[in-house]
Formats: structure tokens, sequence, C-alpha cells
């Protein structure tokens, strides 16, 4: 979801600014990371890089015969049949299951068309007929499906297209608030360097409570 909501707003920006999108491949653009490198036009990659994973994926551990061992007793009370579907300290049902497979086949499903909308004649499943089935590859492999478009490292390419001259700008993380106000002091470590009453305090406090509020917020979403 994460990826699809940048991947988004990479798209509306590049048509709001008439730009075009280059992806560089270093490590891994698989499953999530794909779907991001979609939203360029052009994808390079090194020949050790890895891509793909276009598919969906749930995986964990049954613990009722475990706990059952140990003489724990679990406990759930839920408002809803169906509120602790798939809970490990139970034994899987088949029809929770056959639940989790068709929502895992609708997302797929959307994964794929993304790829595809994205991709178009580029693709080749000829080569692959498992293209879309969750394997990944390395880079050098990708290009031949029509994963990606090439090979390329991102300074050496971009300077070999617009210049020697041209400048690239990392983007980081926004500190927080009291950083950006100056207010910077003690951290939460041993050994913090006292540098006047409240400095440091205040830091922690307002970057901890915004930290607290966006985790809230995170687990509302699934109503938790």
């Amino acid at each position: 979801m994460q990826s699809e909501l940048i991947a988004g707003r990479i798209r509306d920006l590049a048509a709001e600014h008439d730009k075009p999108v280059v992806a560089f491949v270093e490590d891994v653009a698989a499953s999530g990371g794909y779907w991001l490198a979609c939203a360029a036009d052009e994808i390079r990659v090194t020949a050790t890089s890895i891509v793909g994973s276009i598919g969906v994926i749930s995986a964990g551990f049954g613990f009722q015969e475990a706990i059952g061992k140990l003489g724990i007793e679990r406990r759930v009370h839920s408002a809803g049949s169906r509120k602790a579907l798939l809970d490990p300290f139970r034994p899987e049902r088949d029809e929770d299951v056959v639940h989790l497979k068709a929502v895992q086949s609708e997302m797929h499903a959307h994964f794929i068309a993304w790829v595809r909308a994205r991709r178009g004649d580029r693709l080749r499943p000829d080569e692959d007929p498992e293209l879309l089935e969750g394997k990944f590859w390395t880079g050098a492999r990708g290009i031949e499906l029509g994963l990606v478009d090439g090979e390329g490292e991102v300074r050496r390419t971009l300077r070999e297209r617009y210049g020697a001259r041209t400048r690239f700008r990392t983007m980081g993380r926004r500190p927080g608030l009291a950083r950006r106000l100056g207010i910077v002091g003690l951290g939460a470590g041993a050994g913090a360097e006292w540098r006047g009453a409240g400095d440091g305090l205040f830091e922690g406090w307002a970057d901890g409570l915004v930290a607290a509020v966006e985790e809230r917020a995170l687990w509302s979403r699934f109503g938790l």
C-alpha cells in the first residue's frame, strides 16, 4: 500500500511538471520495491541487482500445540465471528485460508495490472511463463524479461546524459520540530551533554509524542 501511494505521487508530479522519471536499482527492487520502480518511465539496474517478485505473501507460525504443552490458556474476546481470523494460537481453519487467498488474489491482480500498465509491450512473458507469479531475477535477467530497461548507475548514467556538471540532491528524513527550531541538546542515551534546562528534554518529548501519534494512527487503520 505504501508503494502504491508513493508511486501514485511520483506519477502525479511527473505529469504536473512534465518530467521524465528514471529509477535506479542498486541492491533489490522486489515486490513493493518493484512496484515503486514501475512508477518510473525507465528502470536501470546493475547486473547483480534483484528485481521482480510480483506476488503477495502471508507467512506465520502455528503455536496452538506449543502453548498447550506449556499450560498456557489462550483468551480472545471479540465482537464478530471472524475477528480472530488466522489467530496463530488457534488451529488453522480452512475457511480462514480461503478468505486469505481471496484477498491475496485480489491484491496480486492489482499488482499485475499496475506492472502491465507501466511496462506494456516491454514485458516478455514468452521468456518465462511465471514472469508475474512471484519469482525474482538478477538485473541482467530482468533486462531480458523486460522487467527493466538496461544497466546503469545513477551518477554515471545521468552525467553521461546531461553533462559532467550535473548536480545531485540527496533526500533524507526531515529533522524533528525541535531540531528545526534549534532546540537541540540531551538525547536519550547515557553520556549526553547537558546544555541547559530543558534542552533535549523538549526535543525528546516532542519527537516521542509525534511518533506515538503516528503509531496510533497506523494501528487504527486496522481497527486495533
